[in-house]
């Protein structure tokens, strides 16, 4: 029994040898990337939970930083002698529950 192979129709066998091998990468690859993919949610989810960590502790900050500017304005002010004494350690007293505030909240 003898079977003849023209050269067209050995082209054609390679060529789907060729496109098979390519299907089978090509599977390989969306499943890798599909891994790759649910790996990345995970890790942009935990980034957006830092991030509004990071944005609310900055906002506690300011509000610290805005007390305390403003109790050493006082201060400043009583050195003077243009502010009353017990508004001053009104101020003090605010500006120092603040940062005890944002330590507290560092530590939880």
């Amino acid at each position: 029994m003898e079977i003849t192979v023209s050269l067209k129709d050995l082209f054609f066998i390679l060529l789907g040898a060729g496109a098979l091998i390519l299907i089978g990468y090509l599977i390989c690859l969306v499943k890798n990337l599909v891994v790759t993919v649910k790996h990345t949610n995970v890790i942009l989810k935990d980034a957006e939970v830092v991030s509004n960590i990071a944005a609310e502790k900055a906002t506690e900050i300011d509000k610290a930083i805005s007390d305390v500017s403003e109790s050493v304005g006082n201060i400043s002010d009583i050195i003077k002698g243009n502010q009353s004494t017990i508004k001053a350690l009104t101020c003090l007293i605010n500006s120092l529950g603040s940062l005890k505030n944002l330590l507290k909240n560092d530590t939880e």
